[in-house]
């Protein structure tokens, strides 16, 4: 088995899908084919994720329960939201493990790229974090709030800030929301930027709504660090398995999907992350 390849973003501008196949090329050819044209189920299967907490569950699979369930895995970190994606969607790896319904949708709408949900696995709740503020309360008019600026993780954000009485939207602001839709700013600043820069502008903004993901690789515990958290009851953004349309019955991609529902899998995330990051196993509604 191969180790694992971590590929590293590249200035962030690699978002077109040509690109975004050649960035990501590798020796492996997961899609191989079978004599009959088939995808050849002998080969390991590649799954590209970010690294934590997806590539985490996906290392502890490969290691603790792969093998004993006939399943060869091969796991690719990727530290951006487009290459996992643009890679799948080319056939340069099987699966990707890294995102959210409302994402994927935004993504195949723009991309005009296939990719389908498998099951949902966890989730990470989005949390607002500061360096300068030691409760929300005390977030006042001319401080400066950094946020995602892709357009689903952006809406994730401002509602999260909407919950909490930071902000006011407009009525009936979707997913989708974005700053124009703010009605009420309360005399805030706002600024977007990637998402995995938003831990290292802590020092430069006064607060920022950080991914689960990137908050956890930051050393930042979400349970226990933010001013505010998402509710995990109820919320859309459990991240999930997902392939290129036509591959869902792959017996790989069924025997994974199998293991990262299991009760293992359950205790390594409630163990490991202790609330943090908490399972959300189950269909992708």
């Amino acid at each position: 088995m191969r180790k694992n390849i971590k590929i590293s973003v590249a200035a962030a501008a690699v978002t077109a899908l040509a690109l975004g196949a050649t960035a990501c090329g590798t020796a492996s050819d997961p899609a191989a084919k079978s004599a009959d044209g088939t995808t050849d189920t002998s080969k390991p299967l590649v799954v590209a994720a970010s690294p934590t907490p997806h590539a985490d569950i996906l290392n502890y699979v490969k290691k603790e329960l792969a093998d004993k369930a006939g399943l060869k895995l091969e796991v690719k970190e990727f530290t951006d939201y487009v290459l996992p994606n643009t890679a799948t969607q080319s056939g340069e790896v099987d699966a990707n493990f890294f995102q959210h319904k409302p994402y994927l949708d935004d993504f195949n709408k723009k991309q005009k790229t296939t990719i389908v949900p498998v099951v949902n696995v966890e989730l990470e709740p989005l949390a607002l974090y500061s360096k300068k503020v030691k409760d929300l309360k005390d977030l006042k008019a001319g401080q400066t709030v950094a946020v995602p600026n892709d357009t689903t993780n952006e809406g994730r954000a401002l509602h999260l800030l909407a919950d909490n009485g930071v902000i006011v939207l407009k009525d009936g602001v979707g997913t989708d929301a974005k700053l124009s839709d703010i009605k009420d700013k309360k005399g805030l600043e706002f600024k977007e930027l990637e998402a995995a820069t938003l831990p290292r502008a802590l020092d430069q903004v006064d607060a920022a709504v950080i991914n689960g993901n990137y908050a956890i690789e930051a050393d930042l515990k979400p349970s226990k660090d933010s001013l505010v958290i998402e509710k995990a009851d109820g919320n859309p953004y459990a991240n999930f398995l997902a392939v290129k349309k036509g591959n869902e019955k792959d017996p790989r991609v069924e025997k994974l999907a199998k293991l990262l529902n299991s009760d293992e899998v359950k205790k390594f995330i409630e163990d490991k992350y202790t609330g943090s990051v908490v399972p959300a196993f189950g269909a992708v509604k």
